[in-house]
């Protein structure tokens, strides 16, 4: 009946959870029960299988005393033995009630985690009594008593604990007592009897969480520690907030509707300290002499009216400012600052070309649009160029130009000074005649020496680009004598 008993109080320890106490609840109360194995004189019976079941039970006090110890007190009552029946050995067995006081080691620091291994050790007492010494069968039967008690030195062990809910923990472990004599098991050779629990068990964290504002969490938790009586909190402490403005529900004049701090936790969207209600412009702050609405510029206008609500401006240009007074706004005037023609977005055209003298190259005298309001390149210009294309000739495969190209190339620099308004491109070709690498370098090359040449005669360098194309972009066969002459060629090209 007491092997039953004992058996059935650690079949309940396997479905339950254990100790692992927390600083919201300091205490925790257990009960636990499993397997007790031996060894000593009679052998190693520590983790056999072929051994009888020896069940105990018991309960446990435990109190944390830091993220990382806990103090456990645990009396533990039950049956031990040992049982050798192949080598003709004695067995044993006994009833033994056992007290340890131990200091335990976890090794998560956190209370709360899921999964936390510790180690333990500590003192205790071990009382045997009933006990019965069984002779082998090559010996006479022999039954005799042996009571007594003895301390445990020491009481180590390990276990995990699964911290299933704030209250709840499961928790396996292994409890090895090591006693300070050699005698229970009928034999004093050479180790002390020594006994481990294999246990699991139930424990109920206790005690009352520090809460100083008595709202139901506890003090380390609670991000709002002075919340007053009786209000109601969410999961950190702090006072519900349900429209979430930042002004709690006790507090809040419109617990419902998301509002202003300033306002007492009712709408005030521009925060210009008129209700929204009685705003007409409730999503900007503005004037209680326009009836909330604001007046950026304050030039009389309401912004809502304004069209150029961040400039003062005129009323009848509804809000919008004429700088230079030619009626047209500035917003939609390219040239704000001077009166203007209306065709040209308000831009002033000195001389009356069509051209906006802002983007007018040649702003005091009448041009064309294409020529960006310089005048239509000169007949003879254009014919100078023309001459260019064959005139300018350079030494046999080298750049260095010849003196007989000399004229058109002062011709060119005079176009540029009477012309200060141009921009001209020279580029450079050849013929086909060769390697193409070569002729494309030799191309820029001649370009780069025309550039100079104009240089060295007074032309600003700014106005003058040069490139070559070698090959590129022929104008004649490059398989006749002709098509190759005409293909050498060095071009000029206006630009403004």
């Amino acid at each position: 009946m007491k092997k039953s008993s004992l058996l059935a109080c650690a079949l309940l320890g396997l479905f339950v959870i254990s100790n692992a106490q927390t600083v919201d609840k300091k205490w925790a109360v257990g009960l636990h029960g499993g397997r007790t194995t031996y060894n000593g004189d009679l052998g190693q019976g520590f983790y056999r299988l072929d051994q009888p079941f020896y069940a105990f039970g018991g309960v446990s006090l435990s109190r944390w005393l830091s993220s990382r110890f806990d103090i456990v007190a645990g009396v533990n009552y039950g049956e031990v033995g040992y049982s050798e029946r192949i080598n003709d050995k004695l067995s044993f067995s006994n009833t033994l009630t056992d007290a340890c006081l131990s200091l335990r080691l976890k090794m998560q620091k956190d209370d709360d985690k899921f999964f936390s291994p510790y180690l333990m050790a500590g003192l205790g007492i071990a009382n045997f009594s009933d006990d019965k010494i069984n002779q082998t069968r090559n010996a006479p039967a022999v039954v005799f008593q042996k009571k007594g008690m003895d301390f445990i030195l020491p009481s180590t062990g390990f276990g995990i604990n699964f911290r299933l809910s704030p209250v709840l923990n499961l928790q396996l472990q292994q409890h090895f007592l090591l006693t300070n004599k050699d005698r229970r098991d009928g034999e004093s050779h050479d180790a002390n009897d020594a006994f481990l629990h294999h246990t699991v068990g139930l424990t109920f964290n206790i005690g009352a969480k520090k809460d100083n504002d008595k709202d139901g969490v506890a003090d380390r938790m609670d991000k709002c520690p002075t919340t007053p009586l009786g209000v109601a909190v969410d999961a950190v402490g702090c006072p519900v907030d349900k429209d979430a403005d930042g002004v709690a529900d006790f507090l809040d004049k419109c617990p419902e509707v998301k509002g202003a701090v300033t306002a007492a936790g009712c709408p005030d969207a521009d925060g210009d300290g008129i209700a929204d209600a009685d705003d007409k412009c409730p999503a900007e702050a503005g004037l209680l002499a326009m009836n909330g609405c604001p007046d950026a510029d304050g030039d009389g206008v309401t912004d809502i009216e304004d069209m150029c609500p961040d400039l003062k401006g005129l009323k009848n240009f509804s809000g919008c400012p004429d700088s230079d007074g030619d009626g047209i706004t500035d917003k939609e005037d390219a040239c704000p600052e001077l009166p203007g023609d209306a065709l040209l977005k308000g831009c002033p055209d000195g001389d009356k070309d069509g051209v906006s003298d802002k983007d007018d190259k040649c702003p005091d005298e009448a041009g064309i649009a294409a020529n960006k309001g310089c005048p239509e390149i000169k007949e003879e210009v254009k014919e100078l160029f023309k001459k260019a294309l064959q005139g300018i000739q350079f030494e046999t495969g080298k750049d260095v130009i010849r003196k007989v190209s000399f004229t058109i190339l002062d011709n060119v620099v005079k176009v540029m000074q009477d012309n200060p308004a141009y921009l001209i491109d020279i580029n450079g070709y050849t013929d086909d005649v060769g390697d193409e690498n070569a002729n494309l370098t030799l191309s820029q090359n001649r370009a780069a020496a025309v550039k100079q040449y104009l240089q060295d005669k007074g032309v600003n360098a700014n106005r003058i680009k040069s490139a070559g194309f070698g090959e590129a972009n022929p104008v004649a066969n490059n398989k006749t004598a002709t098509g190759r002459a005409l293909n050498r060629r060095v071009e000029f090209v206006v630009q403004f």
